[in-house]
Formats: C-alpha cells, sequence, structure tokens
C-alpha cells in the first residue's frame, strides 16, 4: 500500500469511526446503523456511480460532509430561514474543521488556504491574547507549508482581508524568521 492510500484509508476510517459514535440510528441495507454514518455510506456510493475514479480529497468530501452533525443540531437554533442558513454555515465550518484535523492527523498537508480563506479572522479574534511575535511565527509557519502557486493564490486572498490581518501578513513576509 502506498502513502497515498494509507494517508486515504486512515481519514475515512476516521470520519467512520467519529460519525459511528452518532447516537441516532437509520436502516441501512436492512441493518441499523448511525445516522451520519449511513448517511456517509449513501454520499460514497453515490460518488463512485457518478465519479469512476474521485481524487482522494473528493473521497473525504464526500465521507465527511455531515461528521458528527448531530453535535450541532437544528433545534439549537431558532426557527426561520434565516437562523436555518446559519445553522447551515456552521455546520460547514464545523464539518470543514473537523475533516482538516482529521486529514492532518493522517499525514496530509495542512490546507493553508482553507485556514486563511475561512478561519483566520476568526481565529485572531479567539486568541487575541496571542503577543505578536506569536502571530508572526504562525504566519510564517503557515506561509512555509505552502507552494509557490499557494504564495499566489494567498496574496489575492490578502487582497480582502481586514486591514490588520493583511498588515500581519505583510509584516511577517518582509522580515525572515529569525
Amino acid at each position: 500500500m502506498t502513502t497515498t492510500d494509507s494517508r486515504l484509508q486512515c481519514a475515512l476510517a476516521s470520519i467512520d469511526a467519529a460519525n459511528k459514535a452518532d447516537p441516532n440510528q437509520e436502516s441501512f441495507d436492512n441493518e441499523r446503523l448511525p445516522k451520519e454514518y449511513a448517511y456517509s455510506l449513501h454520499m460514497t456510493r453515490w460518488l463512485f456511480e457518478l465519479e469512476s475514479d474521485p481524487s482522494e480529497r473528493m473521497q473525504i468530501a464526500c465521507r465527511a460532509q455531515h461528521i458528527e452533525r448531530w453535535t450541532m443540531p437544528r433545534k439549537d437554533y431558532p426557527e426561520g430561514r434565516k437562523a436555518y442558513y446559519q445553522w447551515r454555515q456552521a455546520c460547514g465550518r464545523m464539518h470543514g474543521r473537523r475533516a482538516a484535523e482529521i486529514m492532518a492527523g493522517c499525514g496530509y498537508p495542512q490546507a493553508c488556504m482553507v485556514f486563511l480563506e475561512r478561519y483566520f479572522a476568526d481565529f485572531y479574534e479567539e486568541k487575541a491574547d496571542y503577543d505578536r511575535e506569536k502571530w508572526l511565527r504562525i504566519v510564517r509557519r503557515t506561509w512555509g507549508k505552502m507552494s509557490p502557486r499557494g504564495h499566489e493564490a494567498a496574496l489575492k486572498l490578502a487582497e480582502g482581508m481586514p486591514a490588520h490581518l493583511l498588515e500581519l501578513l505583510q509584516e511577517a513576509l518582509a522580515e525572515p524568521d529569525v
């Protein structure tokens, strides 16, 4: 088995293990399975019906689409369309974060672009107690994990960042890490 195969198997098995913890049950091929695990199996079946050779990332994204969704029940949000969309967005962020954690744990490179695009601003706010030097190290380490093509895309993304984050990025890239 190649490293790629073992990483993929690790990720899928980890997603399955997470989804098997769902206390809700559903029928699947004449047996009762945890609901989100059954959902992921249905999604995977359809993926292979529609795509003869799906990429690893597609397989992982498909399998993790509802990862641990029961931990964020719809009933925890108010009624109405706006609250429904807020719940869906919160689920999507949680699913993406969990899939990225699992992938990193299985040896996949960190998803730096997703972090910069979706989570950097929130992470910065959550960790407001970090000093400037720590933030510079975080940005430099993230930058170091990216390819030249990733650097180009990140700089384009940076154009839309809040001013304080853009300033942090520019400072981190202007001075070499000592």
